[in-house]
């Protein structure tokens, strides 16, 4: 009995009862009739549950009492109790307080129907503002419509007037790089120019210097065929005699230096420039490396053999006037020294290009032409026209393709096979003074390449060497045997 006690007060049973009236209560007003009902029977079972643990409480205290104890209790106060809920109920109540009840009920159907009539006012203001503002949300749907139309068309013409635009930007980058060819072009007819002028302006101060010394040559010689004594022609020609070095000597090893820096420069800078134009044309870069170096060869070749042809020129002229303690070769250099000037590097330019057009080892595009490379070509000309005023001179070693790589000439460029023994192609010359090399070269190294020795044999056979032997190489190669300083100092002596 105890424990059935403990759980019905643990339970809080009636102060769940006595939370579901006052809940009840407040909400009377407010709910339906229905619901009021089903909440009064909810109570009833609740009720009725607690009745039913009560009663079963009564029933284990009693039976815990014996048989005679809790009789009079339950005959004082329970039987009575029974007795009284389950009699006839006779109405309490008078007719004056009826009718005050069928008032009272008339009245709160009458506030409910208010209420009722109320709500059914408000629910349909209610749906006509949400009829008004579907409306509303239709004409906002159709604008909004309306306007993804709009900006579907002006992305539409948006898009057309970018393509026609990028279709401009192209045609002006297409009209600006020939622009700037034109540009780069008048540009090289501008320095030709510049280099006629300075070669007329040298020319002319030539002619005058040559005039002024034809007077002194022609009052020396008056003087000779004067009565004068020959003991004082040879004490006043003495001081003239005296043992001196020419410029050439004194400059010797400045300008030495000064054109090794100069052919570093030419591997650093222009051939990089040269490198880059060429790729606009040439996707093949072995062959744009190619095209290079045997520019950079042909530009010593041609402008040694300039330079010979002018040292030659040089010596008819000086031939006949020279008379200083100087050999005639020295005063040749001295001379080509102080008039470097004088060198037609323009026409040297041209046989370069000439050459290469019929070098079998190397193409071009034919809508463009080895121009292109015209100021590589240029300064290298100029600058192996200078070595060769040096003493020693400075020259480009052999170099031909299969060879065995050498550590002292060249060095492997970023994409050689390091273990390869041949030269695949050169990409920059050795510069030589003599047999000692001043600066390495560049070369590709890879295993497969083909040994000098096989490709001496099979050219040697082909058609194509018998081009070598042109009117212009072999005058080089005649120039090569009779414009030797020695054999032409011999046979002056």
């Amino acid at each position: 009995m105890a424990d059935t006690l403990r759980r019905l007060a643990n339970t809080s049973s009636f102060s769940v009862l006595q939370d579901k009236l006052e809940s009840w209560h407040r909400d009377y007003h407010v709910i339906s009739c229905d619901q009021n009902l089903n909440r009064c029977c909810e109570l009833i079972e609740l009720t009725a549950k607690i009745q039913g643990q009560l009663f079963a409480i009564l029933n284990l205290t009693a039976a815990e009492g014996g048989h005679y104890a809790g009789v009079d209790t339950l005959k004082m106060r329970l039987l009575p109790w029974l007795g009284t809920c389950f009699s006839m109920a006779r109405p309490s109540v008078t007719d004056d307080t009826s009718l005050q009840l069928i008032q009272e009920s008339a009245e709160k159907d009458r506030r409910i129907r208010e209420l009722s009539a109320s709500h059914d006012c408000d629910m349909q203001k209610m749906e006509t503002q949400l009829c008004s503002t579907r409306l509303q949300l239709d004409s906002v749907r159709a604008e909004l419509d309306d306007a993804q139309k709009e900006l579907d068309e002006t992305k539409s013409k948006s898009a057309t007037t970018l393509l026609a635009t990028e279709d401009e930007i192209l045609q002006m980058k297409a009209d600006l790089r020939s622009a700037h060819e034109e540009v780069e072009i008048y540009k090289r007819k501008m320095d030709a120019l510049d280099d006629y002028e300075r070669q007329i302006h040298l020319l002319r101060d030539e002619v005058s210097y040559l005039n002024t010394e034809k007077v002194m040559l022609q009052e020396r010689l008056v003087r000779s065929r004067s009565p004068s004594p020959m003991p004082r022609l040879s004490c006043s020609s003495s001081p003239i005699r005296s043992e001196s070095p020419t410029r050439a000597q004194l400059t010797n090893s400045s300008r030495h230096a000064r054109l090794v820096s100069r052919f570093s420069d030419l591997y650093a800078v222009e051939r990089l420039e040269a490198q880059t134009l060429l790729r606009r044309y040439i996707d093949d870069l072995e062959m744009v490396q190619k095209i290079i170096f045997i520019a950079v060869v042909e530009s010593f070749k041609t402008a040694k053999l300039a330079y010979r042809q002018f040292k030659l020129r040089v010596r008819k002229t000086l031939s006949p006037s020279h008379f200083g303690p100087e050999s005639l070769e020295d005063a040749a250099v001295d001379y080509i020294v102080r008039n470097l000037d004088l060198y037609d590097v323009q026409a040297s330019v041209n046989d370069v290009i000439n050459a290469m057009n019929t070098n079998p080892r190397i193409s071009f595009p034919p809508e463009v032409d080895f121009a292109l490379i015209s100021s590589l070509i240029r300064e290298t000309c100029r600058m192996a026209f200078a070595m060769q005023t040096l003493d020693p001179a400075l020259d480009l070693a052999f170099a031909s393709d299969g060879e065995l790589y050498s550590d002292n000439k060249y060095r492997r460029s970023y994409d050689s096979e390091f273990t390869a023994p041949l030269v695949m192609y050169h990409v920059w010359p050795a510069l030589i003074e003599g047999n000692t090399s001043i600066v390495k070269g560049e070369a590709v190294t890879r295993r497969g390449a083909p040994s000098s020795r096989s490709r001496s044999r099979s050219r040697s056979a082909s058609p194509v060497r018998a081009r070598s032997l042109s009117p212009t190489r072999s005058l080089a190669f005649k120039n090569n045997r009779s414009l030797s300083p020695e054999r032409l100092t011999a046979s002056r002596l």
